[in-house]
């Protein structure tokens, strides 16, 4: 016969998620407690005894078992009053009452105090399994719901706002990945925030006290990204005054975040590939190799595959960047999301233009969730500003949203018109007159227009304005100096 244990040691309790689980049984006949032992044992569970209920409380005291079986009536205690505390201090922990017959009813009344089933003595095997089997089920079924529960009731994680379904995804792949060095690769169409999952990678992760260190490759002109990354040293090429640092050793201990970098030109992607390679860089123009530690995060809204086969990006860097890949889904796919964003910048942009407009109408919640919004979350902020900038009252109305979203010749959508200057026609009453600016004023809005419109992608901007990129960097590089 088995000794009767006061208290379990830490091999009496294994982890409720696994194939087997740890069971208290709170009875005090010998014999019966030796019999459902052997019942529970052979079937593969760990049981832990007890015979009587200050036993038992020690027991849940130093470690709460996966289920009770509870005598109702023990020597010392009464057994209900075990149920109790085990209700206030345990409330998802599963109890099934032990009753004599004759006792059904103290067991129905044990049911309505909170346990989860009953058993008349004596019981058989079966009996006893199915039952145990049953309130176990149950348990990992309300821990499954729990932790779904806490996830889509998570509406928002760091910078990003939504708890659809495919945002949840990607929250569970960023706080997976957060604690490795292993480079993310992150993909999705322009303006669903992709340095927004890139910053969250870096605070979730244990560099979160480290730099975080951004650099769009389609912003900075090709004969400068080597020494945006890498740094230069005094007399690298006209105008290196000085030695400068680059983002490799500012983000040093931290995250270096490279946007677009499908831009980035082929001599460029093989030093890059070195430096992922060995840590190790020279800064352009120096002699002496540096080593940083970071972890590398990069993104594109393009197909980097299909980059890969047209022989734009390097197949080798490409496999070294695309260790964990996150995809970003567009706005359209995200549900109800689009409201919540929606009220957030409504909320903000009110506050920061101190305009009164509160809520959507119906019709307008209707129109944000057809919508398809190509430009994503990027557009909706700027039809939103669009609309609070021009209007004002309690509500945002559907005609004020349809048209923000209907771009007036030469505006995109979102885009606030520029005010018309008036004058006057000699009869006193005003006319519109048109604006005449220098052309090289218009140049520069026209060539910025199209950058931002391609979210700072050089390249395609210089295809839709049918020049060569090397002249939009020319020019750029010419307005920084002229601006400094």
């Amino acid at each position: 016969m088995p000794a009767v244990p006061d208290i379990p040691s830490e091999q009496d309790t294994v982890d409720t998620s696994g194939a087997q689980a740890s069971i208290l049984m709170v009875e005090d006949t010998t014999a019966l407690a030796a019999v459902y032992h052997e019942y529970l044992v052979r079937d593969g569970h760990q049981v832990t005894l007890a015979a009587t209920g200050q036993a038992a409380l020690q027991v849940l005291a130093a470690a709460p078992p996966a289920l009770i079986l509870l005598d109702i009536r023990l020597p010392d205690i009464d057994g209900m009053e075990i149920l109790d505390r085990v209700r206030q201090e345990h409330p998802h922990l599963p109890v099934v009452v032990m009753t004599a017959d004759g006792s059904v009813n103290l067991a129905v009344q044990a049911m309505r105090r909170g346990a989860y089933d009953f058993l008349v003595k004596p019981f058989s095997a079966d009996r006893l399994l199915v039952t145990v089997g049953n309130a176990l089920e149950r348990l990992r079924l309300q821990e499954m719901v729990e932790i779904y529960r806490e996830r889509i009731a998570r509406p928002r994680f760091h910078g990003f706002i939504g708890a659809s379904l495919p945002m949840q995804t990607v929250y569970e792949l960023i706080q997976n990945a957060a604690s490795s060095k292993a480079t993310v690769f992150i993909t999705g169409e322009s303006g669903t925030g992709k340095e927004i999952c890139a910053a969250a990678l870096h605070q979730e992760g244990p560099r979160s006290g480290e730099p975080f260190v951004a650099i769009n490759c389609a912003a900075i002109p090709h004969e400068l990204m080597e020494s945006e990354i890498f740094g230069h040293v005094r007399g690298a090429f006209t105008g290196a005054i000085a030695d400068r640092a680059g983002a490799a050793a500012r983000a040093n201990g931290g995250t270096l975040f490279l946007d677009e970098i499908c831009e980035l030109s082929p001599d460029l992607q093989g030093k890059l590939l070195r430096f992922i390679q060995t840590g190790s860089y020279e800064r352009l123009g120096g002699t002496r190799a540096e080593q940083s530690d970071i972890r590398i995060v990069c993104a594109t809204n393009r197909d980097p595959l299909q980059e890969v086969r047209a022989g734009r990006f390097r197949e080798d860097l490409y496999y070294r960047l695309h260790v964990i890949p996150i995809h970003l889904p567009p706005l359209r796919e995200r549900g109800g999301d689009v409201l919540e964003i929606a009220r957030h910048y409504l909320a903000r942009f009110t506050a920061e233009e101190n305009k009164h407009l509160l809520h959507y109408t119906a019709e307008a919640e209707q129109l944000l969730r057809s919508h398809a919004w190509p430009g994503n979350i990027r557009q909706l902020q700027n039809v939103i500003r669009h609309v609070v900038v021009l209007n004002d009252g309690d509500a945002v109305t559907a005609d004020m949203l349809e048209q923000a979203l209907t771009p007036a010749p030469g505006r995109d959508a979102g885009e606030s018109p520029p005010p018309s200057p008036s004058g006057s026609n000699g009869t006193g009453q005003a006319t519109t007159m048109p604006e005449i600016r220098p052309l090289r004023i218009l140049e520069q809005e026209a060539v910025l227009r199209a950058i931002e419109h391609c979210d700072g992608n050089v390249p395609r901007a210089a295809a839709l304005l049918e020049v060569n990129p090397s002249t939009l960097y020319r020019k750029l590089q010419s307005w920084r100096a002229n601006a400094d």
